[in-house]
């Protein structure tokens, strides 16, 4: 027996039929003057029976007409757009803005095209090293396939909500929060890589919804407040280590560069005991914390 379940039935978005609203109006005011004046010039005549129904019949005909008429009506404002449907029956999507006109018994359902911005709620993650970090993107999204998001997901806002933090959960959890030697890509050092990453995954999600996301980046990145002080620690320790290692690689290149220019010029000719000593005393004044106080030798070099 197959556990295969039915593939959902993807909406597309069509053009739907519709026109000027404003030719539409013209004719709507046509009727209205029609049926006045019939009104007006019947107002000063004796008719019969016969006349009076006619009169009444006909009227109520311009009477249903301009109710069909007015309820056909719908406005359309810029970067907006209306469903149109018919019996349930998705028939297309008007984005012509200004006053539009389509059958009355056709279903108009408006939908905003326009940019969103969505700034999501903090939540807290665990990134690539199991730390836990809180983490908080903002969003700029907006809809492309309105028969989509109409009739694909349920609620298209909604699921932006809880689609972007599933992206923000997947995102924070591939990546390190931190990395000192810059070995590896972190969220915190390469906000335009992890950026560019969290907007692919979020198109990737959203396009079932007829939704694209435009641009979007964190807005709030930090540890959680339960290790921040350890990591703040952690951090400082790392970076007294980095700075001394590169003091000491500093100091290390000097002292080779002036024994070597001392020796190559003929300054002073010195013996691996007074060469050790000149090393040591250099390294104490280059990597030393404090001001160190010369001493002057009087003597001779071995005194």
């Amino acid at each position: 027996m197959s556990d295969s379940h039915p593939a959902m039935n993807v909406s597309r978005e069509a053009r739907a039929w519709s026109t000027s609203g404003y030719l539409m109006l013209l004719g709507f005011l046509a009727l209205l003057a029609l049926m006045v004046a019939r009104i007006a010039a019947f107002a000063g005549t004796e008719p019969d029976d016969s006349q009076v129904l006619s009169f009444v019949l006909s009227n109520l005909l311009i009477a249903v007409l301009l109710i069909l008429i007015a309820s056909g009506f719908y406005m359309i404002q810029p970067n907006q757009a209306a469903a149109i449907t018919l019996f349930g029956s998705y028939r297309g999507t008007d984005r012509n803005h200004g006053l539009r006109w389509v059958w009355p018994w056709m279903g108009k359902t408006k939908i905003s095209v326009r940019a969103n911005n969505l700034v999501s709620e903090r939540i807290k993650v665990n990134d690539l090293r199991g730390n836990p970090i809180e983490m908080a993107a903002q969003v700029v999204w907006r809809v492309v396939d309105t028969a989509q998001a109409l009739y694909d997901v349920d609620d298209y806002k909604a699921f932006v909500m809880v689609q972007i933090e599933a992206a923000v959960r997947t995102i924070g959890s591939r990546y390190p929060y931190d990395d000192f030697a810059h070995a590896e890509i972190t969220l915190r050092g390469n906000h335009d890589e992890v950026g560019a990453e969290l907007r692919a995954e979020l198109i990737a999600r959203l396009t079932m919804a007829g939704i694209t996301v435009d641009e979007c980046g964190f807005t709030h990145l930090a540890y959680a407040q339960e290790i921040a002080g350890a990591m703040l620690r952690r951090q400082q320790a790392e970076a007294v280590i980095a700075a001394r290692t590169k003091l000491v690689e500093g100091a290390v290149s000097m002292v080779e560069m002036a024994l070597h220019q001392l020796s190559e010029k003929g300054v002073v000719h010195l013996d691996d005991e007074r060469k050790a000593a000149m090393v040591s005393n250099l390294m104490v004044v280059l990597c030393g914390e404090r001001d160190t106080q010369p001493v002057v030798n009087t003597g001779t070099l071995y005194q």
